[in-house]
């Protein structure tokens, strides 16, 4: 398998994992506290990746990488997970999945800013249309929607954009797995702390499926998914791979409906079913 092709399955696998994120966060704060789950999962997640960094006897990232890392930190290990978390506190997760359909235009401009790629205008024009059919949903549902859960959406988009194209760039050089475990180390004295400050009082009303939810956050969102997505980015290229997010919001649909029991709208599937069409014009033109 050549190295574009190992890419996109790479990719697509981070793509299935990352799919479950918002559903099972949607069920983690229907118990636990936004700050508590945000700093939980980041900080089980830290001291999984510390200990194979130690296993395997990883080398520190040079001096030089160290911003590279805190802006991946702040971007994936914080920003989204902290956002998401807040404005599922106002939205559905359902509804919360279409702005996933932002994050590859957000991915990409990101990458032509911090990977130095550079596609041709036609992916522009699709990446775009994908966009716009997601932004058009939420205008349309401006009146019962959550201004803002939705205006937290996107601000986690942003944010989670900037952390995956610097993130993409850095794996290059360190390797996939190397950067998400280093940006977990690292912020491991904020999010330890965090824990055991916004720790609950008690226990005895967390649900068997809020924990069953920050497992799957803490295990699969934070730490294995970013394996598969962070070399397939570097493999692929980040704005082709990163087309692959358009088709996150098919698969969460379908898992907030078959989980969370969560209605999907007609009108949630025609523009899902919209935005995962651009994938394959965009992709025609990534490079």
């Amino acid at each position: 398998m050549d190295k574009s092709a190992s890419g996109w399955v790479n990719g697509f696998v981070g793509v299935l994992i990352f799919s479950g994120s918002l559903p099972a966060t949607r069920v983690a704060v229907a118990d636990f506290d936004p700050t508590f789950l945000t700093s939980a999962r980041a900080a089980i997640a830290g001291l999984l990746g510390l200990a194979v960094l130690v296993l395997f006897r990883q080398k520190r990232p040079e001096r030089g990488d160290f911003l590279s890392l805190v802006i991946v930190a702040l971007g994936v290990v914080v920003g989204f997970p902290l956002l998401t978390a807040l404005a599922l506190k106002h939205v559905t997760s359902a509804h919360s999945i279409i702005f996933v359909g932002l994050l590859p235009l957000a991915t990409a401009i990101f990458g032509v800013l911090r990977g130095g790629e550079r596609p041709r205008p036609a992916f522009w024009l699709f990446s775009c249309i994908g966009s716009a059919l997601v932004a058009g949903f939420a205008l349309m549902q401006g009146v019962t929607a959550s201004p803002v859960g939705d205006g937290l959406m996107l601000a986690a988009i942003i944010v989670c954009g900037l952390g995956y194209a610097e993130g993409a760039a850095l794996s290059r050089r360190l390797g996939g797995w190397q950067v998400i475990c280093w940006a977990l180390a690292i912020s491991l004295p904020i999010t330890l702390v965090l824990s055991f400050a916004t720790l609950p009082q008690s226990f005895a009303a967390i649900g068997s499926g809020a924990w069953a939810g920050l497992a799957y956050v803490s295990l699969f969102s934070m730490l294995i998914g970013f394996v598969f997505w962070y070399r397939g980015l570097a493999q692929g290229g980040i704005a082709a791979v990163g087309q692959l997010q358009l088709l996150q919001p098919f698969f969460g649909l379908a898992l907030a409906a078959t989980l969370l029991h969560e209605q999907v709208s007609p009108l949630m599937v025609v523009v899902t079913l919209g935005v995962v069409a651009c994938v394959f014009g965009a992709k025609k033109f990534a490079r």
